[in-house]
């Protein structure tokens, strides 16, 4: 279902590196495997890319390529392109307005466009990561193949359904503005694997609920969703789940290895960012039961 976005501004907050990355190609294995296992548990992750990037490198699904010298793109892709400007355009404006709410000033992030492999300040990383933010640059990284890949093998498909991929990566942004990430990033480096695994959902429900404040204060200001525009969402954080994602990958599921949070938990920390737009909520320093 198509969001309401005619009219709409385009950011100029963009970077547009398509076809000027050196070939980082990723290799897809079987089913679910390879590329596709890599980029969906670390989907919409919280920027800090060390681990994910060596594991990556070190399962060989990285290869070279010959460096790419002229690119066409097709005309979905462009439209993707557009549609992801859009949407950075309506996080600025709505972020905007509610740090100035709170007595803060918003600076808005990058989005940066690539095509199979990108360096940021987080350091190199492939297609194959996801979509991601870092906070060492404040820039979101995109490759908007990832957005065929939702599609094609997780039936999450739609406008809002993509508008949450940004949106939660924004949401990390928000965090680190507000001093959350960093906070948390700190207290992650100094725990056990399991604790700081609780640590990071907990960030990754919080981004999720940010991507909903944001939707609610945009549909509110602009009727920008429409019916189905909702469903989508919900389904896109059902689908990316880490029960759901380790379930499909290797047919059973390790809740300590866990670091976006549920499907079950993604859905309602989406689904009340969505309903209450109420900026005081956090999913820190709350109960592990009420996550």
């Amino acid at each position: 279902m198509p969001m309401k976005l005619d009219g709409r501004r385009e950011s100029t907050n963009v970077e547009d590196r398509r076809g000027m990355s050196r070939g980082v190609k990723a290799g897809i294995g079987g089913g679910i495997g390879g590329i596709l296992l890599i980029a969906l548990i670390t989907f919409l992750g919280g920027g800090d890319l060390g681990d994910v990037v060596q594991n990556v490198a070190s399962s060989g699904v990285l290869e070279q390529t010959d460096p790419q010298t002229e690119q066409s793109f097709s005309e979905e892709e462009q439209q993707l392109a557009k549609f992801s400007r859009q949407i950075l355009a309506a996080t600025e404006d709505i972020w905007t307005e509610k740090f100035k709410e709170m007595g803060y000033a918003y600076t808005p992030p990058t989005l940066v466009l690539f095509t199979n492999s990108v360096q940021s300040a987080c350091g190199s990383a492939s297609s194959a990561v996801g979509p991601f933010y870092c906070s060492g640059d404040q820039k979101l990284y995109i490759d908007l193949s990832f957005f065929s890949t939702m599609k094609q093998q997780l039936g999450a498909d739609g406008d809002f359904a993509y508008a949450y991929v940004i949106a939660h990566e924004v949401g990390h942004h928000v965090e680190n503005l507000l001093g959350i990430l960093g906070e948390a990033h700190k207290k992650m480096a100094q725990a056990s694997k399991t604790e700081a695994n609780k640590i990071s959902v907990r960030l990754e429900l919080l981004a999720d609920y940010y991507a909903g404040v944001w939707a609610h204060y945009d549909n509110e200001e602009y009727q920008s969703l429409e019916d189905g525009d909702i469903e989508e969402a919900i389904n896109c954080a059902n689908v990316i789940g880490d029960n759901y994602l380790q379930k499909k990958a290797q047919g059973y599921v390790q809740p300590d290895s866990f670091t976006h949070g549920t499907s079950a938990q993604r859905m309602k920390w989406l689904k009340l960012g969505l309903q209450t737009g109420d900026m005081t909520r956090t999913t820190f320093g709350i109960p592990e039961s009420q996550l």
